[in-house]
Parts: C-alpha cells; sequence; structure tokens
C-alpha cells in the first residue's frame, strides 16, 4: 500500500505492487490490455509468419465427402488417414469449408482462427478472474508462442475443443449447469481428449447440482452425443464408435512430445499402456478421495452405498450446504486438475494438444504454491520444452517432470476441510453486506 511521505520511487513500487496483487482498482485493467495487445500480436502473426499445413486441407477433405452424401465414418478419409473425430468435428469444420469458399481460403480461416484463439482468451481470463487469480499470473496466459502456433498457424480441432472446454468451466464456476454440460458435450464431440476431464467434471456436478441433477446433465450430455451421431449411426453405428472413440490406437513414435526418452521399442510396448493406465486410475483416486470430495466432508464409501440402495446420499440441508461450497476456485481446481493429470499419463503427447494445457498451468501452479518465481520457472521451462521441434530427450524429460511436479504441487496445495469452505463464505457474505 502506498504511504504518504514515502520517496517517489518507493510510491511508485508499492503502486505497481497493488495493481499487480489486485488490490487497486486499475488492476482489473491488465487483462483488458493484455486482451488487446495480444488480438494485436495475432494480427501480426498472420501477417508476417507463413502458414503451415498440416491437418486443414485433411479436415477439408473429409468434409468434402460428408457433404457429398457419406454416412459411413469407416469410408470418410483424408491425405493423412481415416477421420477419428466425433460428430460435432465434422459439423464444425462443415461449418468453416462454407465459410472458406470449400476450404481454399487459408487467410480467412486463419483470421477466423484468431477470432476463435481471442474468444478462448477472453473466457480464460473471465475464468481466472472468477477464481480470484492475481493479475501478475495474467501475462502467461498471452506469452506462449506455441499455443499462438497451434491456433493460428495450424488451425487444429483442439482449437474449438479448448474453447467449449472453457466455456463449460466459466459456466460450472457461474452454477449454469446446463448451458456447462452442452458446452462440454459439444467440446467432447469435436475431440474425445476432453474425457480427461471427465471424472472431476462428474464430480464438480454432482457436488454443484445434486445425484439427481447431476444424473439429469449426464442424460443431457449422452443425448447430445446421440443426436450429433445419428446421421452417423444409423448408417454404420459400429464403423463410427470404432472411429470417433477409438482408443486403441496405435500412436506414432515420430510425433511424440512427451515419453520420446524412453526410447520407440519401450513406447509402443503393450506393458507400458498398462502401466500409464493403472497409474491414471490411481491417482484419479487419490484426488477423488482425498480433494475433489473434500466438499462433502464425506467419504467415497459414505456416498456409494446410499447410491446402490437407491437412495440420495444427502439430505436437502446438506445438498444445499455441500453445492454452497463448489466455489469458482474449487471448479477450476478440480477440472484442471483431472485434465493435467491426463496429460501426464497420456500414451502420447502432440504439439496440438498444448492447447488444452498452456492456460491450465499457470492457475495450478499458483494456486497450489502462490509464489511468482516458482510458477514463472516451471511454466517456462514447460514452455522451452514444448517449443522444441523436433521433441528431444531432454524436451520430453522436462515435459513429462513438469507435468509431475504440477501434479504433486495441486496436491499437497490444495488441503482445505469444509469447514474452511464454510468460513471463508460467511466471511464474505458479511464483507459484502
Amino acid at each position: 500500500m502506498v504511504q504518504l511521505g514515502e520517496p517517489l520511487y518507493k510510491q511508485a513500487w508499492h503502486f505497481a505492487l497493488d495493481v499487480a496483487s489486485g488490490h487497486h482498482a486499475l488492476s482489473k485493467l491488465i487483462p483488458v490490455s493484455l486482451w488487446l495487445g495480444d488480438a494485436v500480436l495475432c494480427g501480426l502473426i498472420i501477417w508476417k509468419i507463413p502458414y503451415t499445413e498440416i491437418d486443414w486441407v485433411a479436415y477439408m477433405e473429409q468434409v468434402t465427402q460428408f457433404v457429398s452424401g457419406e454416412r459411413d465414418y469407416t469410408k470418410i478419409e483424408g491425405g493423412t488417414g481415416p477421420l477419428v473425430y466425433p460428430a460435432a468435428h465434422v459439423y464444425t469444420y462443415t461449418g468453416l469449408y462454407y465459410l472458406t469458399d470449400h476450404g481454399k481460403n487459408i487467410l480467412l480461416a486463419q483470421q477466423l482462427f484468431a477470432g476463435l484463439y481471442m474468444a478462448t482468451l477472453a473466457v480464460v481470463m473471465l475464468c481466472y478472474w472468477r477464481a480470484k487469480v492475481p493479475p501478475y499470473i495474467f501475462p502467461l496466459l498471452v506469452l506462449s508462442k506455441r499455443l499462438h502456433s497451434v491456433f493460428i498457424l495450424r488451425c487444429f480441432n483442439d482449437c474449438f475443443a479448448a474453447f467449449f472446454f472453457w466455456l463449460a468451466i466459466f459456466c460450472f464456476q457461474n452454477q449454469q449447469w446446463t448451458l456447462g454440460s452442452m458446452a462440454y458435450s459439444w467440446g467432447l464431440g469435436i475431440k474425445m481428449s476432453l474425457l480427461l476431464s471427465l471424472p472431476a467434471v462428474a464430480i464438480v456436478l454432482f457436488l454443484g447440482r445434486g445425484f439427481g441433477g447431476s444424473l439429469r446433465m449426464a442424460s443431457l450430455m449422452g443425448q447430445m452425443q446421440v443426436a450429433m451421431a445419428i446421421p452417423f449411426l444409423s448408417n454404420n453405428w459400429k464403423g463410427y464408435l470404432g472411429r470417433a472413440f477409438e482408443l486403441s490406437r496405435q500412436f506414432k513414435f515420430e510425433w511424440t512430445v512427451n515419453w520420446r526418452m524412453l526410447g520407440e521399442e519401450l513406447f509402443l510396448s503393450k506393458q507400458f499402456a498398462l502401466v500409464l493406465l493403472s497409474l491414471h486410475v490411481l491417482v484419479l483416486l487419490i484426488f477423488i478421495t482425498a480433494r475433489w470430495l473434500q466438499p462433502a466432508d464425506r467419504s467415497l464409501a459414505s456416498l456409494i452405498s446410499p447410491i446402490l440402495q437407491g437412495k440420495p446420499p444427502f439430505s436437502k440441508t446438506e445438498e444445499l450446504r455441500v453445492s454452497s461450497r463448489v466455489t469458482p476456485e474449487y471448479v477450476m481446481t478440480a477440472i484442471l486438475s483431472a485434465n493435467v493429470i491426463g496429460l501426464l499419463f497420456a500414451r502420447s503427447l502432440h504439439y496440438q494438444f498444448y492447447a488444452y494445457l498452456a492456460w491450465a498451468t499457470p492457475y495450478l501452479l499458483w494456486k497450489a504454491r502462490p509464489n511468482t518465481q516458482v510458477v514463472y520457472l516451471l511454466w517456462g521451462l514447460q514452455e522451452a520444452a514444448w517449443d522444441t521441434f523436433p521433441s528431444t530427450d531432454l524436451s520430453s524429460t522436462t515435459v513429462v517432470n513438469v507435468l509431475l511436479v504440477t501434479v504433486v504441487l495441486v496436491y499437497f496445495g490444495t488441503s482445505r476441510p469444509a469447514k474452511l469452505w464454510d468460513r471463508k463464505k460467511a466471511k464474505e457474505a458479511k464483507k459484502n453486506r
């Protein structure tokens, strides 16, 4: 806080600290300024840096077959191979197909993806603000070279999936459960990478909406998946499910970002895949029981038992109390931690997967350990590793270790008994009177 009578340089320093930490009215201008500056940067990237073709042409080739009347997923292919994404991907890129003159107007496509980037960034910043993240963390949201590349120079479908992922988080933060569930389901319909966060989404809906309400949200998401897939399910349902949600896909070692240091033989082995899957399930169970169920102030067993008997696990009074503890911070921490756990134990990460990680890491590191040096250092190491192309043993080791450190820090840095939620909420209510 600025002290009268202090030397001018000290007053300026304290003023800067107040603004950066969110204790000044001008703090709100930092996200706005960063967003506007990033909009200019996106324009410069499109103007100065050549577009890189990877999947856009293949997407357009696949959409061309869909537009021509093909509804059998096993027969839809492009230059990079068969169509392996759910139906919402097809509909999304069909819209882009018509907007960009059947995919020929690459410049317009880049401009549309720049708009998508800016829209996603706006939603991310709103999520951060709702979670009361201080402004000094916000610069990390606009500094990623790789993230700009994924959106503006590559036009990957992960960009749309990431937008709906963050939109779902924002809706859940504001207790707009139906809109959040619809946004999440549409994002999942674009790319199944969003399945990584599904365990936490289920917990958030269960605690925030109640048992019956969460079942209705799950039903809504399921109905959306069926509805968008009807044209393909009615033609060849096995083909659609096998291609759109192929869980047994064999990944190519040459494109991996995370496990290159293990060597190709171990990377491709079934034993390695089983170890990763087992560790993923184990860590999820640890977080569910010890972290994500904290607002319920009940053990997992005590919740499952009445459900198996067909009874609601909470009384009406208890349900309202638990729901009040599902704060914007809790929502964001649970869903992003599930996402990062999934990325840590993923069989193979490609560069476009950074769309799900880049905006998650700053928040999780700050939440677990609100130390500026630690947050910026780990973020910088992560960014440097993801900017290394092709990946090396060193870069892949860095990718995995930063993910591991993030998960460990989040686990040990987010322990909060339920009674502290009630105290904090009461304190905030008294402050707002």
